[in-house]
């Protein structure tokens, strides 16, 4: 046994096990279980050109090596990313600790309490400094939020408005200018015209819907917000304003002044830079607007002992369920992120946070009156961190390049300093010193900061923030530690058991996979430093740009997107963008199968497309004749088709090169989802089967951690003919050479996190990941068979085999009064996350094991599972009091005095043997989600209030 091969630590079944496993599906070797899984015409012929795979100690030196090669400077280039102090508790306790980074998104309320309650906190840390009343539990990133807030402002017109067509949008152009690329990105395919102006001369037409602000600017200048949201008011144009989150310690809330929408990033709160991110960008807005939020709400509700719960609340657990009628296609967080940021209000207070924003201000005030001692002309009449110079920005620079710091420098007369959070003293007197050698002038030197002011007295927070308990005490470390703890104890993570979510692909987050994400030189560099300071991350980034093509058989990739929903959008703006190159502006019907995932067809629309929904057959393929008729039919305007593969099903569909080139022969693209890509490296791939464009979730196939429902990253693959127009950045050069706008607000994306993948496909090399492809196709194979006889299992290919997952169907045991999300619930006793219940189809449990999971894992489920089937058969529609519709039982209702219930303790909390050596308790009873809906509690409020609601 090589004890130094990654591949043995990161697939599951040891090779006795395998074989059991494989006499036990009656075939002989797994080359033989693939031939009668993959259709022999998409598999490849020959291996995949990767490098040799290396030991997971040979990777760390490796990526140790590399991060060398970035250059961490003294960086005050700001434009929304800044250099910030995470506390070591938080680093510990949360962002290097599997039971909070491998957790899935809560949609299983009962087992993610911690989460959830983590994430009300950033809701209400987010409500309050906002000064608005509802909050969402993160998005992707400032600038994707504020294009967001345009089509939520866009969506809620008044009905005079939609009827006169009235479409125009104000940007400010103090916008940040990766922000203003996202816009002109999202704005065009949905009808929306920008206009970018100076707000002082705005005339606030009847022409305009909304408007968007900059809060402080993108220069540092603080403008009256105020005046300019009051003036909009009257002529019933609706406001959104980007802010610092930082800022808004000393600056009063937008919400205060009438603000419709306030966004921004939260990266300030002790997050890394990681050149790009991930980072949790917030969204908050007004109540009235509540179910055209985009992303996700978290709720407080009841449980079945009327006790406080927590779960995702409204129609935003998922957004895109609405499909081509929803107004985004976010369907995820930044969670993880999220929680990081929530514990750092929690840890500072806002006695704390006062203090970290007054020290900011304070120096960025005290290096103000240097630089006008020196004779500099710094031009911000107002502002709170950022300073903006007027001088010549060549010698400024060439100084500050020598002496190791970065500037910002907009234009040849303006230099641009924006103060952080781990400025010293001393670095102050640093980058005085630069200024005072360009003015070739003895420095000044500051021993001491004194307290400042340089915020308009109109624009100054007089309000209150973060007044709840949970922000006011846990400031020392043991308290904080205990708390995340306390949280960490009521979700299930992967840590604990298996979780077995279909198209979500719950695997291994190896450690030395996650180890660099906390290392110095790859957290602490600015996405817009240059690039000869990052070339540890341009060397990583380029090489899993080609690990990538390798693997989907495609020309070029784009990791500019920060989750699988942006890849959509990526891949279909790509498509967009091509066919009107070549003339074919009237090309926007979008063929989407009947099955496809939910964000599908609303990733159509935003890209401006007019979905048509092909059938699929009663075994759950693509019915190849109505989707023939369909491409025929719209020929003359068909833009692309799309499709995933495996199919939501979970089966490799023989008909798919027909598929493919059904839609060529009619002028389309195809775009394949590769949200079931881990069923395809190493043995087929999207190139190979004809697709022209897939997006990839990083979070699935290649192994980035959910973080309990974020981050993601979802880069985009391309053929030749679409390179071209692989997104760009305004800032720094990426994509084709006729790249589209932005697609997410860094040049990188969440370059930070890509660094999981690299190591992953490193260490696995080409025969690792190609062995890891049919350990999950064993593994899943495997499931079916021994749940046979007690669960049907829905589709299979054409040899009775699955792909990677299944759908086995549950309705049948609504004879009995069961539905499938008792069976979800009771699975929690037994120590286990449901698998996805009702997707793509309702009633059904779709079960995705994945390579990671031990063949003992594996059977400790099918035990569990068929044990509950067992309970089933036990259970009638007359009698409603029974194991499963209790479910999930809580260590109070098992330690209880009293028992009203017709079963057994030991029945209810320990149903078989394996449970006793490490039970899961639940901390809530089911939740009633529909009390919840009613009562909407989107934050941290007093006790009262739930009594009273």
């Amino acid at each position: 046994m090589n004890t130094n091969a990654f591949a043995l630590r990161h697939i599951g079944p040891r090779e006795n096990d395998q074989n059991l496993m494989l006499k036990t599906l009656g075939v002989d070797s797994l080359d033989q279980l693939i031939y009668e899984t993959i259709p022999d015409d998409i598999r490849l012929k020959n291996g995949l050109n990767l490098e040799a795979p290396m030991t997971e100690h040979d990777y760390l030196l490796h990526i140790h090596e590399l991060s060398k090669k970035n250059k961490a400077y003294k960086t005050y280039i700001g434009l929304g990313y800044h250099p910030t102090i995470l506390p070591a508790v938080i680093q510990r306790n949360i962002l290097e600790n599997p039971g909070w980074y491998t957790a899935y998104t809560p949609y299983q309320a009962e087992i993610s309490q911690g989460r959830l309650e983590a994430l009300l906190n950033f809701q209400t840390m987010v409500i309050d400094l906002t000064g608005m009343e509802i909050a969402n539990a993160s998005l992707l990133d400032e600038s994707t939020a504020a294009a967001e807030a345009m089509s939520l402002l866009f969506a809620v017109r008044d009905r005079q408005q939609k009827k006169a067509g009235v479409n125009k949008f104000f940007v400010s152009e103090n916008i940040l200018p990766q922000t203003l690329s996202l816009l002109q990105t999202r704005a065009n395919p949905i009808g929306i015209e920008l206009v970018v102006g100076n707000e002082d001369t705005f005339d606030f037409s009847s022409e305009f819907f909304g408007a968007i602000l900059q809060y402080p600017g993108k220069n540092g200048q603080v403008t009256d917000i105020k005046t300019f949201i009051a003036k909009a008011n009257d002529a019933q144009i609706k406001v959104a304003v980007a802010a610092d989150i930082l800022s808004l310690i000393k600056l009063e809330a937008p919400g205060k002044f009438g603000a419709d929408v306030v966004v921004g990033t939260t990266q300030r709160f002790g997050i890394p830079m990681g050149y790009g991110g991930p980072h949790a960008a917030y969204f908050a807005t007004k109540e009235a607007y509540k179910r055209d939020l985009p992303g996700r709400i978290i709720g407080v509700t009841k449980d079945k002992n009327g006790n406080r719960a927590l779960r995702m609340a409204l129609q935003t657990r998922e957004q895109h369920i609405k499909r081509d009628k929803a107004t985004s296609n976010i369907c995820t967080a930044q969670v993880l992120l999220a929680v990081m940021a929530s514990m750092y209000a929690v840890y500072h207070g806002p006695k704390g946070l006062q203090f970290i924003a007054n020290k900011v201000h304070n120096k960025a005030s005290e290096l103000a009156n240097a630089l006008k001692t020196l004779g500099y002309n710094q031009i911000n009449t107002s502002y709170f961190d950022t300073l903006q110079i007027k001088t010549k920005a060549k010698k400024i620079k060439a100084i500050a390049k020598e002496k190791k710091v970065n500037l910002y420098y907009p234009d040849k007369e303006t230099v641009i300093i924006a103060i952080n959070e781990t400025t010293s003293i001393r670095d102050i007197n640093y980058l005085i010193s630069v200024f005072a050698e360009a003015a070739k002038k003895d420095t000044i030197t500051i021993s001491a900061v004194t307290e400042a002011n340089n915020i308009s007295e109109s624009i100054q927070r007089t309000s209150d923030f973060l007044t709840t308990d949970v922000f006011n005490t846990y400031h020392s470390e043991t308290e904080l530690m205990r708390y995340i703890k306390f949280l960490e104890r009521k979700d299930l993570a992967l840590n604990h058991s298996m979780i077995s979510l279909g198209s979500c692909t719950m695997k291994l987050n190896a450690a030395s996979e996650m180890l660099p994400l906390s290392w110095f030189k790859w957290g602490n560099i600015h996405p817009f430093a240059p690039l000869k300071q990052a070339k540890g991350y341009l060397t990583v980034l380029k090489e899993l740009e080609d690990q990538l093509t390798e693997i989907t058989g495609f020309a070029s990739t784009s990791l500019q997107p920060n989750s699988g929903a942006q890849g959509e959008f990526a891949g279909l703006m790509v498509i967009k963008a091509y066919h009107e190159s070549r003339g074919d502006h009237h090309r926007n019907i979008c063929l989407i199968p009947s099955s496809a995932h939910g964000t599908n067809p609303a990733s159509a629309v935003m890209a401006g497309m007019k979905v048509i929904v092909t059938k699929s057959t009663l075994e759950g393929n693509i019915d190849v004749d109505d989707l023939r008729e369909k491409a025929e039919l719209h020929k003359d305007n068909l833009s692309a088709l799309m499709v995933t593969y495996p199919s939501t099903h979970g089966v490799y569909e023989s008909a798919i090169k027909e598929i493919t080139q059904i839609i060529h022969d009619n002028g389309g693209q195809v775009y394949m989802d590769g949200a079931n890509m881990n069923a395809q490296v190493g043995l087929t791939n999207p190139g190979n089967i004809g697709a022209d464009v897939c997006h990839l979730n990083l979070h699935k196939t290649f192994a980035i951690p959910h973080g309990g429902g974020g981050p993601g990253v979802g880069p985009i693959c391309v053929a030749k003919q679409l390179v071209p127009f692989l997104p760009g950045n305004p800032i720094i050069k990426t994509g084709g050479k006729d790249a589209i706008t932005a697609i997410s607000a860094a040049p990188f994306g969440s370059a930070l996190a890509c660094l999981i993948s690299y190591g992953y496909i490193k260490m696995l090399g080409a025969e690792g990941l190609r062995e890891s492809t049919k350990i999950a196709i064993l593994n899943a194979n495997y499931i079916k068979h021994r749940l046979e006889g007690s669960f049907d299992t829905l589709y299979s290919g054409e040899r009775g085999r699955a792909a990677h997952e299944m759908i086995v169907d549950c309705r049948p045991f609504k004879a009995n009064g069961i539905e499938v999300t008792d069976i979800a619930k009771r699975l929690m006793d037994y120590g286990f996350h449901a698998p996805t219940v009702s997707f793509p189809v309702a009633g059904t449990l779709m079960i995705e094991p994945t390579e990671s999971e031990s063949k003992a894992e594996i059977d400790r489920f099918c035990d569990a599972m068929i044990s509950i089937k067992k309970e089933i058969d036990n259970a009638s529609k007359d009698d409603d009091n029974n194991v499963l519709k209790n479910a999930p039982h809580t260590l109070d209702m098992i330690t209880s005095d009293e028992w009203y219930f017709p079963y057994s303790r030991e029945a209810a909390a320990f149903p078989l043997e394996y449970v006793r050596d490490n039970k899961f308790w639940p901390s809530v009873r089911r939740v009633d989600d529909a009390y919840g809906d009613r009562n909407l509690i989107c934050s941290c409020i007093p006790i009262e209030a739930y009594a009273e609601a």
